[in-house]
């Protein structure tokens, strides 16, 4: 990394992150670093902008539409994302933070995965972690997508929706989602990657998730940038891990919580284990993409992919020693 001082003054000041369902739990580390003035403390002004999907999120930056994006790191081994040298620069996620859910309601008797074929099964949206976490789980008991019907529920009502009014026979999708289809008995998650131990049972590994990422030549040429939107996500990751529920209902927005604090705390508790705790990607995990996507898209070659290009960690150390993270 060329120079970046963590008192310097930004190059570029005023930033767009782009990014897929704001109030999504998913992106609280950016939340909390929006309210909590985090960004302001390092001298950044940062409008925060929700396509809807990461898949967006992601397009956008490619077409300079959006400074940064907030998004999974396996889309970054896509091979378009890597022909425009998109890399990674601070972690957010240690793991997918989705669950595999089965309908009580259609399949109230499911014993084997293999009886999901032709079901209908709800989808966060194409093309995410979702996808990924439905085709690994599929894969391990002889299926592929193709062996069940795909259905884009992504907002909060439609996924709801889509279960309870029997629409769907199974649902992969994030929180607050999951936690209130589980309160209410509407599912049974047959496989969870909110939690560390859940994530290694389907990814085989250590498996990052959520990260800011930026084009290569951006990351490299405004290091002081880079390094205060990193020392600003650090600071949030950092607040995370001691923060109580009174914290985190006065820091989140009211119309995140969906009326419900007791639902949106319940929530929180299920992905807290998976927040990162210190910005940095590990490079296990990062093999562990690797290899997971490889088993479903031949496109994805372990051996062929210059990992050193997809992220880098230098602004990460940085924070984590500032912060003590």
């Amino acid at each position: 990394m060329v120079g970046a001082q963590s008192s310097a003054r930004p190059e570029k000041s005023r930033l767009v992150i782009a990014l897929g369902a704001k109030a999504s739990l998913q992106h609280l580390p950016l939340t909390i670093a929006e309210r909590l003035n985090f960004f302001a403390a390092e001298r950044l002004e940062v409008e925060i902008l929700d396509l809807g999907t990461g898949v967006r999120a992601q397009q956008s930056v490619m077409e300079g539409a959006a400074d940064v994006a907030c998004g999974t790191f396996e889309g970054l081994l896509d091979p378009l994302a890597r022909k425009h040298l998109l890399q990674a620069f601070v972690l957010l996620a240690r793991a997918p933070q989705v669950a595999f859910g089965v309908s009580t309601r259609t399949m109230p008797m499911l014993k084997r995965v293999p009886d999901l074929r032709g079901r209908k099964i709800a989808l966060a949206a194409p093309g995410t972690s979702a996808q990924l976490v439905a085709a690994l789980v599929l894969a391990r008991h002889g299926l592929t997508l193709k062996d069940v019907q795909l259905v884009d529920a992504g907002a909060t009502g439609a996924a709801l929706q889509a279960v309870r009014t029997g629409s769907a026979d199974a649902i992969v999708h994030m929180e607050p989602v999951i936690t209130m289809l589980e309160q209410k008995g509407d599912i049974r998650v047959i496989s969870d990657t909110r939690s560390l131990k859940g994530s290694q049972d389907v990814f085989g590994g250590p498996m990052p998730s959520n990260s800011l990422f930026a084009p290569a030549p951006s990351v490299q040429n405004h290091p002081n940038t880079m390094q205060a939107l990193t020392h600003a996500v650090v600071h949030a990751l950092k607040w995370l891990q001691t923060a109580g529920p009174s914290d985190l209902i006065k820091a989140v927005p009211e119309s995140y919580l969906l009326g419900d604090r007791g639902l949106y705390l319940a929530s929180f508790g299920k992905i807290r284990e998976s927040i990162a705790l210190d910005g940095l990607i590990p490079d296990e995990g990062a093999r562990t993409a690797v290899r997971a996507l490889a088993r479903l898209d031949p496109a994805v070659v372990p051996g062929k992919i210059d990992l050193e290009r997809i992220y880098t960690n230098d602004y990460a150390r940085i924070a984590k020693e500032k912060f003590r993270a």
